[in-house]
């Protein structure tokens, strides 16, 4: 399987965020959107970096009580792990695992055209591990008659 799949079930939709913006304004869209990381970007299609709940916590103990004015390029990774649409979810759990990260941008060529999460990756996975139980009991099914 590939990440294109979860793509096309998930949607391309990217939440990015400028890098000049504030600790405290990417903490309320992340709280928004529900969502655990965006990619910084100051045009909406590069990739600069990417900022999460754990740079978040990192900068608190860094920054203290002055973290809500900081800047998003100050707590950004600026190494950002990336994958393209035709590398198999194997590989990028495997990516995920050894990283220690979460989310990984999807990037065609030079254009960002998505974003998988450890919980897209962990919903595919368990999918695909339903089906083939169902195949295994649709078989043991059929050989008792």
């Amino acid at each position: 399987m590939k990440v294109a799949d979860i793509l096309r079930i998930k949607g391309s939709v990217v939440k990015t965020v400028p890098p000049h913006e504030t600790a405290l304004l990417l903490s309320g869209q992340m709280r928004a959107e529900q969502i655990g990381a965006l990619v910084v970007s100051s045009d909406g299609h590069s990739i600069e970096g990417i900022v999460s709940e754990r740079d978040l916590a990192y900068g608190l103990a860094t920054y203290l009580e002055r973290l809500p004015t900081i800047s998003v390029s100050q707590l950004m990774t600026k190494a950002v792990a990336v994958c393209s649409p035709d590398d198999s979810v194997t590989d990028v759990m495997k990516l995920m695992t050894i990283r220690r990260i979460r989310h990984v941008p999807v990037k065609d060529g030079d254009r960002l055209v998505g974003i998988i999460s450890i919980g897209d990756v962990l919903k595919h996975r368990l999918g695909e591990l339903q089906a083939e139980a169902d195949i295994l009991r649709d078989y043991a099914v059929a050989a008792r008659h």
